[in-house]
Parts: structure tokens; C-alpha cells; sequence
């Protein structure tokens, strides 16, 4: 088995940015940020924690299914969500939560 030694940040970078129409880089609050046809489909926090929006519906199933929490600028309202990045798993599912708003995204808006 061969163990990543990139960081979290850099392995979801790698992953995300090889999907046709994802672009990439720094905002204006220091997060990384992921967009595609000029939607931001998340963002990240260093190696710690990742930023997304959700509609509100999908938001509740996420929430319920443990995987994304409140967003600490939005505490107790649905739609933006949070995840922290502590390990490998979280890793993968942050790839996979910005690989469902991806898929969203170039369904609304084509790449």
C-alpha cells in the first residue's frame, strides 16, 4: 500500500483540478477556492476544514448523514456547510462532497 505523503490540501487540490472546467486558487479571506463556469463549488481552509454550499434540502441529508456540520460564519443555518479535515477519510469525502456540487454545477451551467 502506498501512503500519500502530499498534504490533505494538496491531495483534494490534485483530485479536483483534474475535473474538466475546474479552476482553482487563493480568494480574498486566504481560502482556496474551486469554482467551475464561475460558481464556487467550495473552498478550503488550509489542511483543516472545507467550506460549500448546498441548497437546503440536500444541506438536512448531509447534516443527517454526519458528514458536513454548520459553518462557523452561519452557525445554525442550513445551506452552508462545513467539514473538517482530519484524516484520510475526510479527505475522500471532501473530494466527494465537492465532486456533488461539481456535478451540480455543470448541469446548471455547463463547463
Amino acid at each position: 500500500m502506498d501512503i500519500d505523503t502530499r498534504s490533505p490540501s494538496e491531495q483534494i487540490t490534485a483530485a479536483v483540478t483534474a475535473w474538466p472546467g475546474v479552476s482553482a486558487g487563493l480568494g480574498s479571506r486566504g481560502e482556496y477556492g474551486f469554482r467551475v463556469a464561475g460558481r464556487e463549488i467550495g473552498h478550503l481552509h488550509g489542511d483543516h476544514a472545507a467550506h460549500f454550499a448546498f441548497s437546503k434540502e440536500l444541506w438536512h441529508q448531509l447534516y443527517e448523514e454526519g458528514r458536513i456540520d454548520y459553518h462557523p460564519v452561519f452557525p445554525g443555518k442550513a445551506g452552508m456547510g462545513a467539514r473538517r479535515i482530519e484524516g484520510p477519510a475526510d479527505v475522500e469525502d471532501v473530494i466527494a462532497l465537492l465532486r456533488t456540487n461539481y456535478d451540480r454545477a455543470v448541469v446548471d451551467r455547463g463547463l
